[in-house]
């Protein structure tokens, strides 16, 4: 299989683009490290990639944490033996408007969606380095990191922060044989939209298709750019986004 003897993090694993991704890369033949918040879902996730003969481990995890960070890409490489890549996609939104996006509001949407990532890139490409193995980082931005909308300055603010990082860590990684690359979702169907009907069918109407992007369909890009067949990619965040940053009306 593609992915056999990777052992690859996913953080935010639990839910959403995270699961979905965790699923699909461990079909590959990958060892999947589940890393959650929520420990329970991500034990599910494990479960459910072993009743499909893959293999997993679940890791519960603040992200917004550094040391916490260090602590999960240094657990997977001693647990088991090697450690080649990681998928920075835990996230969180908040939505305010501007002059109600208090200092707390702001940093926590950054603590989470945006150091969150600086802390796998860094710990993740010097446990790489360390190793002497080649390896991939892809980050989750947004299509919020390329527009805005009212209500999201914080999000704007750390997703376009995700998307320069890549680009620049990509520039300076290469080096050591280290691949770093994005994804730029569109309005994708998972909880961080919430349960809203309205608000959900308003949000799919703005894609091509007229409906939200299932995880999935993430996810197969995700499990793509961690292949040998993605080796030309490199720098690039890529839109899964039906078409909406180049053909919104």
């Amino acid at each position: 299989m593609e992915l056999e003897k990777q052992v690859l993090i996913v953080t935010g694993g639990a839910s959403g683009i995270g699961k979905e991704s965790a699923l699909q890369l461990a079909k590959l033949g990958a060892t999947v490290v589940v890393a959650d918040l929520n420990e329970d879902e991500a034990k599910d996730v494990v479960e459910e990639i072993e009743n499909n003969d893959g293999k997993a481990a679940s890791y519960k995890i603040d992200v917004s944490k550094g040391d916490d960070v260090k602590a999960l890409i240094d657990w997977t490489a001693d647990k088991y033996g090697t450690f080649n890549g990681i998928f920075n996609n835990a996230g969180i939104g908040l939505v305010k408007p501007f002059l109600e996006m208090d200092p707390a509001s702001y940093h926590k949407v950054i603590e989470v969606d945006q150091h969150s990532v600086y802390y796998g890139m860094y710990y993740g490409a010097k446990k790489m380095v360390e190793l002497g193995v080649e390896g991939t980082i892809v980050n989750t931005a947004s299509i919020y990191g390329s527009m805005v909308a009212t209500g999201s300055f914080n999000y704007h603010a750390a997703k376009a922060a995700v998307k320069i990082m890549t680009q620049s860590g990509a520039l300076e990684l290469a080096e050591h044989n280290i691949r770093v690359v994005g994804v730029a979702p569109g309005f994708i169907d998972t909880p961080i939209l919430g349960e809203d009907v309205e608000t959900k069918a308003y949000l799919g109407n703005l894609h091509m298709n007229k409906k939200l992007i299932q995880p999935e369909k993430v996810a197969n890009v995700v499990s793509f750019l961690f292949t040998s067949k993605a080796s030309a990619i490199n720098g690039q965040t890529i839109p899964v986004d039906d078409g909406f940053l180049s053909f919104k009306q």
